[in-house]
């Protein structure tokens, strides 16, 4: 028998940044590299463009389904190891001007395979890289 867990949750962070900047922190390969990639990153940042990332036996994939310029930005993902597919999830990036500098919503919808992934693990390592976007942006 197989075993699925389904889990959503929401982040907030605010950054000193407007909008604009902490959006071309994450379209741009080398920015976005800098804070969330592993050993090999790939970013093609447009509509239909995917995004890979393997680090050690683990491979993020993530296909762009819509993008908003500044605001908005919608994912498909999947994390796999060779032969395994460990979750499958869609996320919303909401970029929120505050003041001088920005609120970002990312909220992620997953489904956790057979133990591989636990939803508490993919929440505290999306914080984490949260965290490394601020220091970017």
């Amino acid at each position: 028998m197989t075993d699925v867990k389904h889990s959503t949750f929401t982040l907030e962070r605010r950054y000193p940044a407007p909008p604009a900047r902490v959006f071309a922190a994450w379209a741009d390969p080398a920015a976005k590299a800098s804070w969330f990639g592993g050993s090999e990153h790939s970013l093609d940042f447009r509509v239909g463009g995917r995004e890979v990332n393997h680090g050690g036996d683990l491979t993020f994939t993530s296909d762009y389904h819509d993008i908003v310029d500044g605001e908005r930005i919608v994912y498909a993902s999947t994390l796999s190891r060779p032969d395994t597919v460990t979750t499958v999830s869609v996320t919303t990036v909401e970029l929120v001007p505050d003041g001088a500098g920005t609120r970002l919503v990312l909220t992620e919808q997953g489904t956790f395979l057979d133990g591989h992934e636990e939803p508490a693990w993919r929440e505290q390592g999306t914080g984490d890289w949260l965290d490394k976007l601020g220091a970017q942006a």
